[in-house]
């Protein structure tokens, strides 16, 4: 698809954050969007008003009933893009294990992406690509400072999740992006971060314009780094 084409995208975790910000530049572009999200945000209905952005609301991607929500809303959509946005984190340490969490985090962070991802296959086709946001702290490798358990270990899981998606979807020339957005100023981390949600938004759908079979499954940072495993 050349980056000039206007695409058919669809974003989870559309309301707020780096999905939103995605939401809005692809909107701004001419992109036609389709914005997933649990519930609308007053940011997101602002955009309402463009022909080319649909909102589709009770899609909470770690249940039956939202995955459901979803491809029947998306019927017959013929998807460009899909990007695997949703996610949360919470925190644990050694001296506060929370099995609960760690388990919420899995099913939102790991097993929803590919269940979406699955659902979603009757809607994708040759030349289209999946993208998943994923984080460098489920690199086994950069892991120098521990703690987290569960979020590190349920985008580890992503990250194994997403490199077989490559793997299996490449005989479909259907290519896979995986990639860390960065520290971003998001209400995930109290704002904290170190770029915006807009500059992490921009990086992002630049690289995943530029995606090609030949990088298809390859782990990378938002500014075009490719990351360790």
């Amino acid at each position: 698809m050349s980056t000039n084409t206007k695409k058919t995208i669809v974003i989870t975790g559309a309301n707020r954050g780096i999905g939103f910000a995605m939401t809005k530049l692809c909107v701004a572009r001419g992109d036609t969007v389709y914005a997933l999200c649990r519930h609308s945000s007053s940011a997101l209905t602002q955009l309402s008003s463009a022909a080319n952005l649909h909102i589709i609301e009770q899609v909470d991607v770690s249940t039956p009933q939202g995955i459901t929500q979803a491809v029947t809303a998306l019927n017959k959509v013929n998807i460009d893009l899909l990007i695997n946005n949703a996610g949360i984190l919470r925190d644990e340490n050694l001296q506060h294990l929370n099995a609960a969490t760690i388990t919420e985090q899995f099913n939102v962070n790991a097993l929803a992406p590919l269940l979406i991802t699955h659902a979603l296959l009757p809607n994708l086709s040759s030349g289209s690509k999946v993208a998943l946001i994923t984080s460098r702290m489920g690199s086994i490798t950069d892991n120098t400072s521990g703690g987290r358990y569960g979020y590190r270990m349920s985008k580890a899981a992503l990250n194994i999740a997403a490199m077989s998606l490559a793997q299996d979807l490449k005989a479909d020339n259907i290519v896979v992006g995986i990639y860390h957005p960065g520290y971003v100023q998001t209400d995930m981390v109290n704002h904290s971060g170190d770029i915006s949600s807009e500059l992490a938004a921009e990086r992002l759908i630049g690289l995943m314009d530029q995606l090609s079979l030949a990088e298809t499954g390859v782990f990378k940072h938002s500014n075009g780094e490719s990351l360790p495993w």
